[in-house]
């Protein structure tokens, strides 16, 4: 038996972590001095809602391996034999380290996949795994969807709090702060570029939605809410992508504290990367 974990920045919605059984290990985050486990004792309503009253002092940390240690005893205390550990990439946390750590006195063996990703992208390497390891996948087999799932992943996404982008360091030069339009982004190569400037919140979901649709077939798209202003964008986006012939599966996340220390309240984004036939 396969055990799978990952950790808290991928944002793995509860559907597909007890689809697949998955072990989530939380990452920390400090809000204004005050340290919270995500997903545990700051979930993301408890986290937007510290902007209502002003910007908060907001930072991340990866698990410790005492934490991922723990994860992978769980594991194998419900019959894991082995277990495939898919993480935010190492070039922006240290969690993989952790995860190394860990692994050297986990009850059985870990291989672990460092995706070189971040957010709702390691959700998708986790799904593909996931779905590798029950169509009967082994586990190098199924890391190697994960892999693979990593390569091919995409994003496009709205940002409300264009401040705090721009704090971050990955904001392009060119796009627009102005309250009149509303920029559409992707990542790519490590910047926040514009992919379209919308008038209204119809257009934007247009534009996201034919975003998604010219990357391919046979998608598994994920839609992120992040506080609940946002939710008449994430409806329209989704009613344009549910059901599109591109769109094998669509399920919603929530943009929790450790990516929208990074993005603030008001961001609607949606990655997506293909699934195999």
């Amino acid at each position: 038996m396969i055990g799978l974990v990952t950790d808290s920045n991928a944002q793995l919605p509860a559907d597909l972590a007890e689809r697949y059984g998955v072990e989530v290990v939380p990452l920390t985050v400090t809000v204004d001095g005050v340290e919270y486990l995500e997903g545990v004792d700051l979930d993301a309503d408890d986290f937007y809602a510290r902007f209502l009253t002003g910007r908060p002092a907001v930072s991340t940390a990866q698990p410790s391996p005492g934490r991922f240690a723990a994860a992978y005893e769980a594991a194998a205390e419900r019959g894991a034999t082995e277990i495939l550990s898919v993480h935010i990439g190492s070039s922006v946390s240290g969690t993989v380290n952790s995860a190394r750590l860990a692994a050297q006195v986990s009850p059985v063996p870990v291989r672990i996949v460092d995706t070189g990703t971040a957010s709702f992208a390691v959700s998708l390497c986790t799904w593909a795994a996931g779905a590798a390891i029950a169509a009967g996948a082994d586990i190098e087999e199924a890391a190697v969807a994960a892999e693979r799932a990593a390569a091919e992943v995409g994003n496009v996404f709205v940002v409300g709090a264009l401040d705090v982008a721009r704090a971050g360091g990955r904001l392009a030069g060119d796009v627009s702060s102005a309250a009149t339009t509303i920029p559409v982004l992707t990542l790519a190569g490590g910047v926040m570029k514009p992919v379209a400037r919308c008038a209204d919140l119809d257009e934007a979901a247009d534009a996201m939605a034919e975003f998604v649709r010219a990357a391919g077939a046979s998608l598994r798209v994920g839609v992120g809410l992040s506080d609940p202003s946002t939710l008449p964008l994430v409806r329209a986006l989704e009613d344009r992508l549910r059901g599109a012939p591109e769109v094998a599966e669509l399920v919603r996340y929530r943009i929790g504290p450790s990516v929208g220390a990074h993005t603030g309240p008001g961001t609607v984004g949606t990655m997506f990367a293909p699934s195999p036939a």
